[in-house]
């Protein structure tokens, strides 16, 4: 059976930078044989989490009845799911940000629904570097989050691509996300080097 990749891309442009490498991403995945799903989140309708708790008596189920109900069933079904977006204000986007946050509405016995899923990173920045820019900020936050929900995060693929339309003229971040996508195609593992 083929993987399946979930992708999301957190940039307010459908052709911006970050989301050229997340089509890289899904190039790369699909010449590895997997299906591939990329969701725009910014034309969606998806609200903060209100703190209302209420997935914790539902067993994991969000009672917000919006766009992110469909996300929910995607997550789950996904093996792999990239995270796409720009640095804003030295983080994720507030798109990004904004989905993940409703990832609490997961919450089940343990934390278990995203366990041993592998994770793919995509971030594209306008400063000189990953620290300048705040891009490092951005790692941390997925990375811890990735930590506390036992996800695997298999590559990062990151750099300085500032107007829209950067991102096809390097083309090494284009194959950067290539390769990270054929990796979560194949499934393997980000200490797998074949």
């Amino acid at each position: 059976m083929a993987r399946r990749i979930l992708i999301l891309k957190g940039s307010p442009r459908a052709g911006g930078n970050s989301a050229a490498l997340a089509d890289r991403v899904a190039d790369g995945a699909r010449e590895a044989g997997a299906e591939v799903e990329a969701v725009f989140l910014h034309d969606l309708d998806i609200r903060p989490c209100d703190a209302c708790d209420n997935c914790i008596e539902t067993g994991g189920v969000c009672i917000i009845k919006d766009d992110m109900q469909s996300i929910y069933q995607k997550l789950l079904s996904a093996d792999a799911i990239v995270l796409a977006s720009p640095v804003y204000w030295f983080t994720i986007s507030a798109q990004l940000k904004a989905c993940i946050d409703r990832w609490y509405g997961l919450q089940t016995a343990g934390w278990k629904q995203l366990a041993g899923k592998q994770v793919g990173v995509v971030l594209s920045y306008g400063d000189t570097d990953l620290y300048s820019s705040g891009g490092i900020n951005a790692i941390h936050t997925i990375e811890s989050m990735c930590r506390f929900l036992r996800m695997e995060i298999v590559g990062i693929v990151h750099g300085t691509l500032m107007d829209v339309g950067d991102a096809a003229k390097h083309p090494e971040f284009m194959e950067q996300a290539c390769q990270l996508g054929r990796h979560l195609g194949a499934g393997k593992d980000k200490n797998d080097s074949h």
